[in-house]
């Protein structure tokens, strides 16, 4: 079904709609700011550190002075640390010390301002965290709202996300960040008359609702436009950045909505173009051990219908499931053949590491911007949602803990919004920028969220070349040439950015299938491999799908909020809960490949291989059908931590991580265990569930029983010691947290054990039956897990090689507890004596590691342990550099906790 007509038009129904017996027309917004007005109740949220990130000269000359922060600064942060340490006995009275009141409006007497940035724009901000409340007499006049309210809370922010997506932000910041210009403009270069034509296109092919989508968009950035006047007429409003950079704030465009929508889309909201890498992957293979058995060994790495591997839902949901070395247009490079395209063609003066610190900002408080967004963002891969059914609910109504992971950051890169107009009402976050609709968060009586997906919806495709340079293609008979793509950025040093002046030239090629990012050889032919992805040149196009969530008379229930969900074009799983049901819709465009093609490796871009449909004038093609996506009503449970979606859906060609072992297990067995216990789960109970894993270790919850059988009953008192340190810590949870706040982990020295052993343990097992190369270019398809080895990061604990070594090593140990057997054993090469011997050694060796070649890095030199090298550690985005460092909690940056219609209140 192509784009258009899957997204179709959206209609703004003139029903009423009934909460509380309370009835409001849709679209009415009646006397702003009033508590409770149309809010069925049983909304809690947090979103650290604060709802403001405005700071002026005069907030940064009272930081300098005596460290204080701007009021609403980071006022959340509190409740969202705290959390972790009340986990283990939390209350539902408790709940709401964590977790803030999210009703809509504000309560009397507790209006901190109140502002009307134009006639029918009213902007109330509570006492209490300082959110904004935005009411708007016409649909524009909310857009407008929205606008002015981000801009007030995150208009620097803003800017540089608008740099970056449109690959200039080292012209802004400064020549340290010249690398991120380097991957915006590898992956989405767009110029500013591509930008203009997505909007075209959005009112093409999305007729009505499309065209309402633009004009959205236009009265959004009047309303950021609008602040940004004001604050060149009053220093109070105007961010301190822009004077520590000598910058002048320009006004914002429709396109710089598209420009940072590309950024965001491109991190959270794509999978696949893993093709190259694969392809590699099976040379190696095939090198090392035959045609056959190569590909065999690499169909069991790949998994991608692994029957062992965690899925949102039951249903079998079919998709990608062909045939991966099917012969019709494949086009597997010749080893050694690929090389990437040099985005930096030309480049002048020094670019080097630079110290970012503002003037006056602390030593110890770290470099600022050089390539930050992509780094936090694209890292942050923990979102999670869970859902229970209101039949195993104490509270008679569904329970929904969910929220998205998108790093940590000061300010926060999302922003709260308490949104009200014609055809909109909702509270809850969005990311700055592109804050048009709430796009996470609840509605009047129900609430939703998403975690990303990564779902195939980027392929490769081998241009054969023609012609007399390599810049020339072969598509549908004719010697095409390729769009040649250039932007040149520039850069003073400055308070911020102290690098040297410099400039550079970036430079992209551009095929009708997408962007040029290597060239090799295909079978003797010279070939430039282009990755096409859905929805390029289509940024805007899930504008539609979140203005239908936050619509009152679209969303009614269940099933049309997945219907709202299915014109969101990006790939993300999204839930829903309201008084009766829960739901789950998988989104995004996916496109039908041609039929008898690879779903996993390049196949040729001459034409008759391409997606069934496709336009390359307007970029769309025939996608799968709504109907075919992974979805589900009111199960008893649902759990998503960017797990599988449904068994059949194969996983993305750049996902090889869906094995046996994946951490959404670590929530969905605590939710089992609780209902098989207790019949009904209390609302605590279900954020106790989120919680317990967010510092849970997977390798020492899942594997570690499994590696004591392996290891067997030593009798060098070395290691008997050892396997007890780790058999103490893995019966206590095998957590990563600090309960006594003695400043290191419960169980630290099991901690510092499995991170030490975990490495030699995974070479150990596969490396010397795979061979050099092959176990290298795995690992470049799929990182092994170590938490240690760069600099200090808080660890995901999501893809790694956990399910290769839960199923190698059972078919050598538990062999009758696997199912879809790998083709080949490798711990001790398939003998069960000498994978024990092999694994013992690793352990015997991981003995001898110590903290500080473990953890004796950058903020942790002088605190060389886990605790220091795992914390969560605030990306800064601002002048103001508080808060710090704070302990590790794998969990989403913002999160709800809902139970429609119930009552939570604090003791």
């Amino acid at each position: 079904m192509r784009r258009l007509l899957r997204i179709g038009s959206v209609g703004v129904a003139a029903a009423a709609v009934t909460l509380g017996g309370a009835t409001a027309a849709v679209g009415e917004v009646g006397e702003p700011g009033k508590y409770g007005k149309d809010d069925a109740g049983g909304f809690l949220n947090v979103l650290p550190p604060g709802s403001d990130g405005v700071a002026n000269a005069t907030d940064f000359g009272r930081f300098l002075a005596d460290g204080s922060l701007p009021r609403h600064w980071a006022d959340q942060q509190p409740l969202y640390e705290g959390l972790l340490q009340s986990s283990p006995g939390l209350t539902d009275a408790q709940i709401p010390e964590y977790f803030k009141d999210a009703t809509f409006g504000v309560r009397a007497g507790d209006v901190e301002s109140r502002r009307s940035p134009r006639e029918g724009v009213t902007i109330i901000r509570d006492k209490g965290y300082g959110a904004p409340h935005i009411y708007g007499r016409t649909r524009s006049d909310t857009m407008f709202g929205a606008g002015y309210a981000g801009a007030a809370d995150r208009l620097f922010l803003m800017d540089v996300l608008r740099h970056t997506g449109r690959a200039d932000l080292s012209s802004f910041l400064g020549g340290a960040s010249l690398g991120s210009d380097e991957q915006q403009w590898r992956y989405a270069p767009y110029t500013e008359s591509d930008l203009r034509r997505q909007l075209d296109l959005a009112k093409e092919l999305n007729g009505k609702a499309g065209r309402r989508a633009v004009r959205d968009l236009r009265a959004y950035a009047a309303g950021v436009n609008a602040y940004i006047g004001e604050a060149r007429d009053d220093p109070e409003l105007m961010p301190v950045e822009y004077g520590l950079l000598g910058k002048q704030v320009r006004n914002w465009k429709a396109t710089d909505v598209i420009a940072t929508a590309s950024l965001f889309g491109g991190i959270f909201g794509r999978g696949g173009g893993g093709e190259l890498r694969a392809a590699a992957v099976l040379r190696a293979l095939e090198s090392r051990f035959g045609r056959k058995e190569g590909r065999r060994i690499w169909s069991g790495f790949r998994a991608r219908n692994d029957p062992e591997a965690p899925t949102v839902v039951d249903e079998r949901f079919n998709y990608m499931n062909r045939d991966p070395f099917s012969p019709k247009g494949l086009a597997v490079p010749k080893t050694g053949s690929v090389k990437p395209v040099a985005t930096i063609t030309k480049r002048t003066g020094a670019v080097a590491a630079a110290s970012l610190r503002p003037a006056g900002r602390p030593a110890d408080q770290g470099a600022g911007y050089s390539g930050w967004v992509r780094e936090s963002l694209g890292g942050a891969a923990a979102s999670n949602w869970e859902l229970v059914s209101r039949r195993g609910s104490s509270t008679g109504r569904p329970l929904a803990v969910m929220g998205p992971q998108v790093g940590y950051f000061l300010p926060q890169i999302l922003l709260e919004m308490d949104l009200h107009g014609p055809g909109i009402d909702a509270r809850g976050v969005a990311f700055a920028g592109v804050n048009l609709y709430v796009q996470m968060g609840h509605g009047r009586d129900y609430a939703w969220s998403a975690t990303s997906a990564g779902s195939d919806n980027v392929d490769v495709f081998a241009e054969v070349l023609c012609g007399k340079d390599r810049y020339h293609y072969r598509y549908k008979g004719k010697c095409r040439k390729m769009q040649r793509l250039t932007r040149r950025v520039s850069w003073q040093p400055s308070a911020i950015d102290n690098t040297p002046a410099g400039s550079a030239t970036l430079t992209s090629f551009r095929t009708v299938h997408g962007i040029v990012d290597a060239f090799g050889k295909v079978g003797g032919r010279k070939v430039a491999f282009a990755t096409a992805r859905t929805t390029y040149m289509h940024e805007a196009d899930s504008v539609i799908g979140f203005a239908r969530l936050n619509d009152p008379g679209f969303v009614k229930g269940a099933k049309s909020f997945q219907r709202a969900a299915s014109a969101i074009t990006v790939t993300f799983n999204w839930a829903y809960a309201d008084d009766r049901k829960t739901a789950y819709y998988l989104s995004g465009d996916y496109p039908r490949d041609a039929r008898g093609t690879s779903p996993d490796l390049p196949v040729l871009g001459t034409g008759p291989y391409d997606w069934r449909g496709y336009d390359p004038k307007t970029r769309t093609a025939d996608m799968v059908g709504s109907k075919r996506h992974p979805q589900a009503v009111d199960p008893d449970v649902l759990v998503s931590w960017n797990n599988k979606p449904a068994p059949g859906w194969s996983a993305a060609d750049d996902q090889w991580g869906y094995g046996p072992v994946y951490r959404s297990q670590l929530i969905e067995d605590r939710i089992e265990d609780d209902l098989r216990r207790k019949g009904k789960m209390r609302p605590s109970d279900l954020v106790r569930a989120m919680e317990e894993p967010a510092t849970q270790d997977i390798r020492g919850v899942t594997l570690l029983p499994l590696l004591f059988r392996a290891i067997g009953t030593p009798n060098e008192p070395a290691l008997v010691d050892a396997l007890t340190t780790l058999r103490d810590w893995q019966q206590s949870g095998a957590h990563r947290r600090d309960l006594d706040q003695d400043g290191a982990y419960d169980n630290n020295e099991a901690v510092q054990l499995m991170d030490a052993w975990w490495p030699l343990l995974v070479e150990s097992q596969f490396r010397p039956a795979l061979g050099k190369r092959a176990y290298e270019s795995l690992q470049a398809m799929i990182g092994i897990g170590a938490v240690t080895g760069g600099s200090p990061q808080a660890p995901g604990f999501a893809d790694g090689w956990w399910g290769y070594v839960s199923k190698d090593l059972r078919a050598l140990f538990r062999p009758g507890s696997v199912s879809g057997k790998p083709p080949r054993t490798f711990c001790g090469k398939g003998s069960r004596s000498r994978c024990r011997q092999d694994v013992r050694d690793s352990l015997r060796r991981a003995l001898s590691v110590t903290p500080e070649q473990l953890y004796g890095r950058d903020a942790c030199a002088e605190n060389p342990q886990a605790s220091c090298f795992d914390a969560n550690r605030p990306r800064l985005t601002a002048a103001i550099t508080k808060p710090g460092a704070f302990p590790f909690q794998n969990r989403p940056t913002f999160q709800q906790v809902v139970s429609v219609g119930h009552s939570f209140t604090a003791q």
